[in-house]
């Protein structure tokens, strides 16, 4: 790929693609983490003497609208460019529109070093549906492309993979590191790899899960893959039996292999509140009426032993409810081991996990976290991702 470290930038107007899909709650960001990763990129753009076109989505509007909801207000960037003039310490202008003459206009009045930040992409059908005709209404307000939108690599939509085939075309600071802290992670990591799987997202793990079996020394199982398997091998019974189709892919993977670390002892409850009771037990006397909301502490112990002689370490997805603090010890204390293995490689991402890392302040003591989900999931599984394809 092209490093936008290898072009001269003065004078052009650039269509910077980022991520800026974070939760918002009445006007306010509740997490800013993706938009930080931006913002090397963005200063270095401005440095260069570029007129920055900021784009992102947000959510899915369309779903909403399309079922006759009016909640594009919802979905709408504007407190994004509040945040980004925060952060940036300036002003960010804002367009309402994303294509068409008005937008053009604002562009046009764009001087060196200013930043416009456009409207959500996806509330535009063109976007998600890969539409030409849209890429080419957005490829004609800049003269260069650059992808900082790593989380989002995944998606054929338009301005992932169809705008960068238009214009010269680069990926930023972020994006290059997440390939190359990533790559390594498969490629070349420190021996002993320990991988830690959790969460709840079962389906978007299983084909990492297969990689990793080959490569990685050990790895510890916690969240709801965990149950999952733990029910599939008949040690635990719990409650809900997970889908069928779920259940005949987690088959195929040599669950035996004896990499594999299952809990040994968890916290059941009969409810995700904990308020009728939590008890302490071994997964094979969790009875039918309980759910498992974490590891207990023989597990914290033995996958602390694990990850105290690792040399590198990945991580995805907490290992319990960790939103409560009842269930919280598991995903805390497997945190804090991680973090206290200096000489260790530390990887960590997902959005589950990096929440985890800030709620426990942890986030700063990994080697690198992913802003990744879904994309870098699929990237370590070994999966072309469309938008960084475009790009090559």
């Amino acid at each position: 790929m092209n490093s936008i470290r290898d072009y001269n930038f003065q004078g052009k107007r650039v269509l910077l693609r980022c991520d800026f899909n974070v939760p918002i709650k009445n006007g306010e960001i509740l997490d800013d983490f993706r938009i930080k990763r931006t913002l090397p990129t963005i200063s270095y753009l401005k440095k260069q003497g570029a007129k920055i076109i900021l784009l992102s989505h947000l959510g899915r509007p369309q779903k909403f609208s399309a079922s006759g909801k009016s909640l594009l207000q919802e979905f709408s960037l504007a407190p994004i460019a509040k945040k980004l003039e925060e952060l940036l310490k300036e002003k960010v202008k804002f367009s309402k529109k994303i294509v068409g003459w008005r937008v053009k206009k604002e562009v046009k009045k764009l001087k060196v070093g200013e930043i416009l930040l456009l409207e959500n992409l996806r509330f535009e059908k063109g976007e998600e549906e890969n539409d030409e005709k849209f890429a080419k209404a957005l490829a004609e307000l800049g003269d260069v492309y650059v992808s900082e939108a790593f989380s989002v690599c995944h998606r054929s939509h338009a301005s992932i993979v169809s705008l960068p085939k238009l214009l010269p075309h680069f990926a930023g600071f972020e994006l290059e590191k997440e390939i190359e802290v990533l790559s390594q992670v498969i490629q070349n990591p420190p021996s002993p790899l320990v991988v830690i799987i959790g969460g709840v997202k079962i389906d978007t793990k299983i084909k990492i899960i297969e990689k990793f079996l080959e490569i990685a020394d050990h790895l510890l199982f916690g969240g709801q893959i965990a149950n999952v398997i733990l029910r599939i091998k008949g040690i635990c019974v719990g409650k809900p039996w997970p889908k069928e189709e779920i259940v005949e892919k987690l088959k195929e993977i040599e669950l035996t292999n004896p990499k594999i670390h299952l809990p040994v002892d968890v916290l059941a409850s009969p409810d995700e509140n904990g308020e009728i009771y939590i008890r302490e037990t071994g997964p094979g006397s969790v009875r039918t009426d309980e759910e498992i909301f974490d590891i207990g502490k023989e597990t914290i112990q033995s996958f602390g032993e694990i990850i105290k002689s690792a040399k590198s370490v990945f991580w995805s997805g907490p290992l319990g409810l960790f939103e409560n603090d009842k269930f919280a010890k598991g995903t805390k204390e497997i945190g804090e081991i991680i973090a206290k293995n200096y000489e260790a490689f530390k990887v960590a991402g997902g959005g589950d996990t990096i929440l985890a890392l800030k709620k426990f302040d942890l986030l700063d003591k990994f080697s690198f976290v992913s802003t990744g989900g879904g994309a870098m999931l699929a990237f370590l599984a070994g999966e072309k991702l469309p938008g960084i394809e475009a790009l090559e």
